[in-house]
């Protein structure tokens, strides 16, 4: 809520009921209003000629609406007056933690039953916010009772946003084979990565489905690269700053394609915050840098891979036929335990920005 503002000649200093305070200066809230003559509501889109604008622009008067709170603001170069809400201006406060609330990282012994969902439920818009919560949270969550198709893949990938094409298609089925030019094909343990690395935008959510299972062994394991992340920056921020500069290349190479992109273990923003982890050991591709920081290099990726394989922070759990495991590719690394038997999956790759869509369009 508003609780005061004062006008000066380069902007507005507004005091909210949390006693934060926060100066928005003149041409930032210019270039934000949001009346006919500036604002497009039917597309959300600016019409501000902002570079029109003029510089030495002021504030002629300003009133306080309590009970709508929001700002009224009569500007020099306009006729008509300019209201902005408390949601907006809090929102866009210097001093809003951005960080979502919502994430929570865990270990083993943070991880319940509470990640599972059964699939009739997800149809229902209270049970489809509940599952999207989940994934927002913990970063993924298991939907029981599908049928063991692709069809059923396809009603959640497109509950979200749409399926991602890929080199493996859109929705894919797969089994081992020794024949793919893909480690996730044997039966050998798969140990916890994320997938894309060689991809400029790497996928967001992967949905997988056990369509079949007459096996020992091959548990799914997801492992929460946020929370090694957050350790790392703790105990050795030497480490950590190796992780978020040096860009590794991942390369696919086979099945008639070379694909290879480059980019920081973790991707930060300007606060320091992790956005994304990307980790694969399988497809990290060769190069050089000076040797001081090589030896570096290598020491921290060995002390995040001893903590994605420490099954202190693995979940293991084997899905049965029926059971779909979606996960947030740019959070959780994810892996399988050796197999003995038959087992067949279904699956797709979602982009990160569709999920991050349908969270917001959702508060969530």
């Amino acid at each position: 809520m508003i609780k005061d503002f004062k006008i000066s000649s380069s902007g507005l200093n507004v005091t909210f009921e949390n006693k934060s305070e926060d100066f928005y200066p003149n041409i930032w809230l210019r270039d934000h209003a949001k009346d006919e003559i500036n604002w497009d509501k039917r597309s959300s889109q600016r019409k501000t000629f902002t570079a029109s604008l003029d510089p030495n622009l002021y504030i002629k008067k300003a009133l306080l609406n309590k009970e709508d709170q929001n700002i009224e603001i009569i500007w020099s170069d306009l006729d008509t007056p300019t209201n902005y809400d408390f949601e907006f201006l809090f929102s866009q406060s210097l001093n809003f933690s951005s960080k979502l609330k919502s994430i929570n990282t865990w270990t083993k012994n943070h991880i319940s039953n509470e990640m599972f969902i059964k699939f009739d439920e997800i149809s229902r818009e209270e049970g489809f916010i509940k599952f999207l919560k989940k994934i927002k949270k913990f970063g993924f969550a298991v939907i029981s009772d599908c049928n063991p198709n692709t069809g059923s893949v396809e009603k959640i990938a497109k509950k979200i946003g749409y399926v991602r094409h890929s080199i493996f298609g859109g929705l894919f089925e797969f089994e081992s084979d020794e024949n793919m030019a893909d480690s996730a094909y044997t039966q050998e343990e798969l140990r916890p990565h994320t997938d894309g690395s060689y991809s400029y935008d790497a996928p967001g959510l992967q949905l997988l489905l056990c369509c079949h299972y007459d096996a020992k062994g091959g548990e799914s394991i997801m492992v929460d690269g946020f929370r090694i992340a957050e350790k790392l920056q703790k105990e050795d921020p030497s480490l950590f700053n190796i992780l978020s500069k040096i860009e590794v290349p991942g390369n696919y190479i086979g099945d008639g394609v070379f694909l290879e992109a480059r980019r920081p273990v973790f991707k930060i923003d300007s606060n320091n915050e992790i956005l994304q982890v990307t980790f694969n050991n399988y497809d990290r591709g060769s190069f050089r840098i000076d040797n001081d920081s090589t030896i570096k290099f290598y020491e921290a990726i060995r002390k995040f891979d001893y903590y994605a394989n420490s099954k202190d922070y693995q979940w293991r759990y084997i899905l049965k036929p029926g059971e779909m495991l979606v996960f947030d590719n740019w959070r959780l690394l994810h892996g399988r335990g050796e197999f003995n038997g038959s087992r067949k999956m279904a699956g797709c790759y979602l982009n990160k920005e569709d999920f991050d869509s349908i969270c917001r369009m959702n508060n969530i």
